[in-house]
């Protein structure tokens, strides 16, 4: 199934029924008096959180959601049947926005969350409710109300533990098919990844979700390469592997352009914690790899893992790291919320 993390959808709510203008017909009554019922309310339109779904690929083919009307109030001061609502299933992650493409309406993290988007029209009065002593026998009923029509965006961000970061062509793709069983579109040139990538990964008895985004060039917060379309995916991770392709001419500005990406996007991506690892040590002599390795510490002022996807070099070590950061920001969410549900357990 393609991956689509973005969609644009024209909603509709039912329209009120309209109320009804009836009298009491029967035989020997002379004076029956208005029965006329009022009109049914419209349908709501709703987006609810599903758990099978991780993309928004089904609102490419159709963008066009309407609920149903009221029916209109009957005689014998029968009242319409309400609309029946309209729902809109998302991934776990979804934001949904205004047409202006900023303004939140509803943030959709956990299956079974249900949010109202656009409310129906409500049903028109029908005669019998403006009966009065002075109007026995009124001949007007209300309409029913519109109901709401918006256009708004659906955004996937996808709910991953660990996040894969870098320049293009850093090795991210390669570490998420070495220890997942994930397939992405492995090449030696750029951009090989156009969309983001899930696995499950297995470290000890333990699993946890990696995410691999396309990679980062210099200006992607303004838009340049695949922009900020896919920085969001990493958003709501808790750690971030940050990859450095080990065959750079200058490890250290490979490693500072990403920062600088990160810090310029927002969103808390430069405060989160990060793993700092030298990919593709394979291709380099023993000499070399201590010379990148060097530069590499001085640049991010941390040590960083030495790791080959190819030869699963140091894959073993790089898992339990982030193994041991998911679980030690688990445990903070868990004692800043602890009325939330419980935390990721290892």
């Amino acid at each position: 199934m393609k991956f689509l993390d973005q969609a644009k959808i024209y909603i509709k709510a039912g329209d009120g029924g309209n109320g009804c203008v009836g009298f009491r017909r029967e035989k020997f009554i002379e004076f029956g008096g208005p029965d006329g019922g009022d009109g049914g309310k419209g349908g709501d339109v709703w987006a609810e959180c599903v758990a099978n779904l991780n993309t928004l690929i089904d609102y490419r083919y159709q963008q066009h959601f309407k609920a149903k009307g009221g029916t209109p109030g009957m005689g014998r001061n029968r009242a319409g049947p309400n609309g029946a609502d309209c729902v809109i299933k998302v991934p776990p992650g979804t934001e949904i926005y205004a047409e202006d493409n900023e303004t939140l309406i509803a943030e959709l993290l956990e299956p079974g969350q249900r949010a109202r988007i656009a409310r129906g029209g409500n049903g028109g009065f029908g005669n019998a409710h403006f009966k009065t002593s002075t109007n026995q026998a009124p001949t007007h009923a209300n309409p029913g109300l519109p109901g709401e029509e918006l256009t708004i965006w659906l955004r996937l961000k996808l709910i991953a533990d660990a996040g894969l970061v870098g320049l293009p062509n850093a090795g991210k793709s390669t570490f998420l098919a070495s220890v997942s069983a994930a397939k992405p579109k492995i090449a030696d040139y750029p951009f090989t990844t156009l969309h983001p990538n899930l696995g499950v990964v297995r470290a000890g008895d333990v699993d946890f979700v990696l995410a691999d985004i396309p990679g980062l060039i210099e200006g992607a917060h303004d838009g340049a390469g695949l922009g900020t379309r896919f920085l969001g995916h990493v958003e709501r991770c808790r750690v971030l592997l940050h990859l450095v392709d080990a065959t750079e001419d200058d490890v250290a500005a490979a490693y500072r352009t990403v920062r600088r990406e990160l810090r310029a996007y927002g969103g808390g991506l430069d405060t989160k914690k990060e793993i700092v690892a030298l990919s593709k040590i394979d291709a380099l002599d023993p000499e070399t790899r201590a010379e990148k390795a060097a530069a590499l510490q001085r640049a991010a002022r941390k040590k960083p893992l030495l790791l080959s996807a190819v030869s699963r070099e140091g894959l073993d070590a790089a898992l339990f790291a982030l193994v041991r950061e998911i679980d030690r920001k688990a445990k903070k969410e868990a004692e800043e919320h602890p009325s939330q549900d419980k935390p990721w357990q290892p």
